[in-house]
Protein backbone atom coordinates (compact mmCIF):
# COMPACT_ATOMS: atom_id res chain seq x y z
CA UNK A 1 0.00 0.00 0.00
CA UNK A 2 3.27 2.23 0.94
CA UNK A 3 4.06 1.00 -2.52
CA UNK A 4 1.15 2.54 -4.15
CA UNK A 5 1.09 6.08 -2.53
CA UNK A 6 4.49 6.63 -3.31
CA UNK A 7 3.96 5.93 -6.87
CA UNK A 8 1.01 8.22 -7.27
CA UNK A 9 3.56 10.66 -5.34
CA UNK A 10 6.59 10.40 -7.91
CA UNK A 11 5.31 9.16 -10.93
CA UNK A 12 4.19 11.30 -13.93
CA UNK A 13 1.89 8.73 -15.60
CA UNK A 14 0.05 8.68 -12.48
CA UNK A 15 0.00 12.34 -11.81
CA UNK A 16 -1.78 13.38 -15.13
CA UNK A 17 -5.84 13.98 -15.16
CA UNK A 18 -7.95 11.07 -16.80
CA UNK A 19 -11.85 10.82 -17.48
CA UNK A 20 -11.92 7.16 -17.38
CA UNK A 21 -9.59 4.78 -15.55
CA UNK A 22 -10.12 0.75 -15.64
CA UNK A 23 -8.69 -1.33 -13.14
CA UNK A 24 -8.21 -5.32 -13.66
CA UNK A 25 -8.03 -7.18 -10.58
CA UNK A 26 -6.77 -10.56 -9.96
CA UNK A 27 -8.38 -11.75 -7.11
CA UNK A 28 -10.94 -15.44 -6.28
CA UNK A 29 -14.33 -15.18 -8.73
CA UNK A 30 -17.74 -16.64 -7.86
CA UNK A 31 -19.82 -17.13 -10.44
CA UNK A 32 -23.50 -16.53 -10.71
CA UNK A 33 -26.33 -16.91 -13.23
CA UNK A 34 -27.44 -13.62 -13.91
CA UNK A 35 -30.95 -14.12 -13.27
CA UNK A 36 -29.97 -15.47 -9.81
CA UNK A 37 -27.70 -11.99 -9.17
CA UNK A 38 -28.68 -9.62 -6.00
CA UNK A 39 -26.03 -7.03 -5.57
CA UNK A 40 -27.54 -6.91 -2.14
CA UNK A 41 -26.09 -10.38 -1.17
CA UNK A 42 -23.01 -10.26 -3.18
CA UNK A 43 -20.87 -9.75 -0.03
CA UNK A 44 -22.51 -12.67 1.77
CA UNK A 45 -21.71 -14.85 -0.93
CA UNK A 46 -18.57 -14.07 -1.80
CA UNK A 47 -17.80 -14.55 2.01
CA UNK A 48 -18.97 -17.93 2.10
CA UNK A 49 -17.26 -19.45 -1.01
CA UNK A 50 -13.97 -18.07 -0.09
CA UNK A 51 -12.33 -17.15 3.32
CA UNK A 52 -10.09 -14.35 4.29
CA UNK A 53 -11.23 -11.35 2.09
CA UNK A 54 -13.76 -10.21 5.21
CA UNK A 55 -11.65 -6.51 5.36
CA UNK A 56 -11.97 -6.41 1.25
CA UNK A 57 -14.49 -4.39 -0.81
CA UNK A 58 -16.31 -7.27 -2.62
CA UNK A 59 -17.22 -6.12 -6.41
CA UNK A 60 -18.78 -7.24 -9.70
CA UNK A 61 -17.93 -7.32 -13.42
CA UNK A 62 -21.54 -7.98 -15.40
CA UNK A 63 -21.39 -10.06 -18.29
CA UNK A 64 -24.99 -9.56 -20.05
CA UNK A 65 -23.28 -11.65 -22.99
CA UNK A 66 -22.56 -14.72 -21.24
CA UNK A 67 -25.62 -14.46 -18.99
CA UNK A 68 -23.37 -13.98 -15.80
CA UNK A 69 -22.32 -11.83 -12.94
CA UNK A 70 -18.62 -12.41 -12.03
CA UNK A 71 -18.31 -11.76 -8.42
CA UNK A 72 -14.70 -10.61 -6.88
CA UNK A 73 -12.79 -8.77 -3.85
CA UNK A 74 -10.34 -5.96 -4.21
CA UNK A 75 -7.95 -4.94 -0.85
CA UNK A 76 -9.97 -1.97 0.45
CA UNK A 77 -7.05 0.20 1.22
CA UNK A 78 -6.20 -0.13 -2.49
CA UNK A 79 -9.68 0.66 -3.01
CA UNK A 80 -9.47 3.57 -1.19
CA UNK A 81 -6.21 5.32 -2.41
CA UNK A 82 -7.70 4.35 -6.52
CA UNK A 83 -10.96 6.14 -5.11
CA UNK A 84 -9.18 8.98 -3.35
CA UNK A 85 -6.74 9.52 -7.29
CA UNK A 86 -9.31 8.87 -9.92
CA UNK A 87 -13.00 9.75 -10.19
CA UNK A 88 -14.85 6.74 -10.22
CA UNK A 89 -12.72 4.30 -11.57
CA UNK A 90 -13.94 0.86 -13.12
CA UNK A 91 -13.33 -2.36 -11.71
CA UNK A 92 -13.56 -5.63 -13.54
CA UNK A 93 -12.02 -9.02 -13.19
CA UNK A 94 -8.92 -9.17 -14.91
CA UNK A 95 -9.92 -12.77 -17.14
CA UNK A 96 -13.01 -11.31 -18.30
CA UNK A 97 -12.18 -9.96 -21.52
CA UNK A 98 -10.21 -13.54 -22.17
CA UNK A 99 -14.13 -14.84 -20.81
CA UNK A 100 -15.55 -12.40 -23.99
CA UNK A 101 -12.88 -12.84 -26.65
CA UNK A 102 -12.83 -16.53 -26.51
CA UNK A 103 -16.80 -17.17 -25.93
CA UNK A 104 -16.78 -15.16 -29.67
CA UNK A 105 -14.29 -17.27 -30.91
CA UNK A 106 -15.46 -20.67 -29.67
CA UNK A 107 -18.49 -20.08 -32.11
CA UNK A 108 -15.46 -20.86 -35.25
CA UNK A 109 -16.63 -24.25 -36.13
CA UNK A 110 -19.23 -26.82 -35.00
CA UNK A 111 -17.02 -28.33 -32.33
CA UNK A 112 -17.72 -27.98 -28.96
CA UNK A 113 -14.96 -26.20 -27.43
CA UNK A 114 -13.07 -26.52 -23.64
CA UNK A 115 -10.31 -23.49 -23.32
CA UNK A 116 -7.55 -23.66 -20.37
CA UNK A 117 -5.90 -20.28 -19.60
CA UNK A 118 -2.49 -20.35 -17.80
CA UNK A 119 -1.62 -17.30 -15.39
CA UNK A 120 0.18 -16.48 -12.28
CA UNK A 121 0.28 -20.00 -11.56
CA UNK A 122 -3.42 -20.26 -11.92
CA UNK A 123 -5.31 -21.99 -14.43
CA UNK A 124 -9.03 -21.00 -15.86
CA UNK A 125 -10.72 -23.69 -17.78
CA UNK A 126 -14.16 -22.63 -19.40
CA UNK A 127 -16.69 -23.89 -21.71
CA UNK A 128 -19.72 -22.29 -23.12
CA UNK A 129 -22.69 -23.42 -25.12
CA UNK A 130 -26.29 -21.15 -25.59
CA UNK A 131 -24.70 -17.85 -24.49
CA UNK A 132 -23.54 -18.92 -21.17
CA UNK A 133 -20.85 -20.64 -19.06
CA UNK A 134 -21.59 -24.58 -19.07
CA UNK A 135 -18.16 -24.36 -17.10
CA UNK A 136 -16.17 -22.36 -15.47
CA UNK A 137 -13.39 -22.49 -12.95
CA UNK A 138 -10.03 -21.93 -11.38
CA UNK A 139 -7.23 -24.26 -10.29
CA UNK A 140 -3.76 -24.51 -9.01
CA UNK A 141 -1.35 -24.45 -11.76
CA UNK A 142 1.73 -24.72 -10.26
CA UNK A 143 2.53 -28.18 -11.30
CA UNK A 144 1.70 -29.35 -14.90
CA UNK A 145 0.55 -32.87 -13.69
CA UNK A 146 -2.18 -31.21 -11.95
CA UNK A 147 -2.96 -29.32 -14.50
CA UNK A 148 -3.22 -32.40 -16.83
CA UNK A 149 -5.64 -34.03 -14.36
CA UNK A 150 -7.83 -31.06 -13.91
CA UNK A 151 -8.14 -30.37 -17.62
CA UNK A 152 -9.14 -34.42 -18.39
CA UNK A 153 -11.41 -34.29 -15.18
CA UNK A 154 -13.42 -31.08 -16.63
CA UNK A 155 -13.44 -32.86 -20.22
CA UNK A 156 -14.63 -36.13 -18.72
CA UNK A 157 -17.54 -33.83 -16.62
CA UNK A 158 -18.86 -31.92 -19.53
CA UNK A 159 -19.00 -35.51 -21.45
CA UNK A 160 -16.79 -33.97 -24.48
CA UNK A 161 -15.61 -36.76 -27.17
CA UNK A 162 -11.82 -37.25 -27.44
CA UNK A 163 -12.28 -37.77 -31.21
CA UNK A 164 -14.56 -34.64 -32.28
CA UNK A 165 -14.17 -31.81 -29.56
CA UNK A 166 -11.64 -29.58 -29.07
CA UNK A 167 -9.19 -28.13 -26.29
CA UNK A 168 -7.70 -24.85 -26.59
CA UNK A 169 -4.34 -24.00 -24.36
CA UNK A 170 -3.45 -20.21 -24.03
CA UNK A 171 -1.09 -18.15 -21.59
CA UNK A 172 1.83 -18.93 -19.75
CA UNK A 173 1.86 -22.79 -20.21
CA UNK A 174 3.97 -24.74 -18.25
CA UNK A 175 5.82 -27.85 -19.20
CA UNK A 176 4.17 -26.91 -21.96
CA UNK A 177 5.69 -29.85 -24.55
CA UNK A 178 4.77 -32.34 -22.23
CA UNK A 179 1.42 -31.41 -21.62
CA UNK A 180 0.47 -31.12 -24.92
CA UNK A 181 2.00 -34.69 -25.79
CA UNK A 182 0.62 -35.86 -22.27
CA UNK A 183 -3.26 -34.42 -23.78
CA UNK A 184 -2.62 -35.83 -27.12
CA UNK A 185 -2.49 -39.37 -25.63
CA UNK A 186 -6.73 -38.86 -24.75
CA UNK A 187 -7.58 -35.94 -26.94
CA UNK A 188 -7.38 -35.94 -30.45
CA UNK A 189 -8.12 -31.92 -31.12
CA UNK A 190 -5.53 -30.05 -28.73
CA UNK A 191 -4.22 -26.72 -29.64
CA UNK A 192 -2.28 -23.81 -28.39
CA UNK A 193 -3.26 -20.25 -29.61
CA UNK A 194 -0.61 -18.16 -30.34
CA UNK A 195 -1.25 -14.48 -29.43
CA UNK A 196 0.73 -12.97 -32.43
CA UNK A 197 -1.87 -15.34 -34.80
CA UNK A 198 -4.94 -14.68 -32.69
CA UNK A 199 -4.72 -10.85 -32.70
CA UNK A 200 -3.69 -10.32 -36.27
CA UNK A 201 0.07 -9.39 -35.17
CA UNK A 202 -0.68 -6.21 -33.42
CA UNK A 203 1.58 -4.86 -32.23
CA UNK A 204 0.82 -5.41 -28.52
CA UNK A 205 1.52 -9.13 -29.21
CA UNK A 206 5.48 -8.44 -28.98
CA UNK A 207 5.63 -6.76 -25.73
CA UNK A 208 7.70 -8.75 -24.06
CA UNK A 209 5.84 -10.22 -20.41
CA UNK A 210 2.60 -9.07 -21.47
CA UNK A 211 -0.16 -11.31 -20.45
CA UNK A 212 -2.32 -12.59 -22.62
CA UNK A 213 -5.73 -11.00 -20.53
CA UNK A 214 -4.24 -7.16 -21.39
CA UNK A 215 -3.35 -7.76 -24.88
CA UNK A 216 -7.24 -9.17 -25.13
CA UNK A 217 -8.19 -6.04 -23.27
CA UNK A 218 -6.29 -3.57 -25.66
CA UNK A 219 -7.00 -5.37 -28.77
CA UNK A 220 -10.65 -6.49 -28.18
CA UNK A 221 -11.84 -4.05 -25.01
CA UNK A 222 -13.25 -5.28 -22.03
Amino acid sequence: MTNLREAFRTQPILQQTYSHVLVMVDTPILMVPIEEFQEKDQRTLYLHSYQGHEQDEIVNTVLPDLNSVAIFSINRDIKLVLDDHFESPRLIAAVAPVWRHLHQRSYMGVRAKLYAYFHDRHLNIFSYGQNRFKFCNTFDARDAHDSLYYMLYVWKQLGLQAEHDEIHLVGDIPEQEWLMEELQRYIKRVYTINPAGDFNRSSVTQIEGMPYDLMTLFVKGR
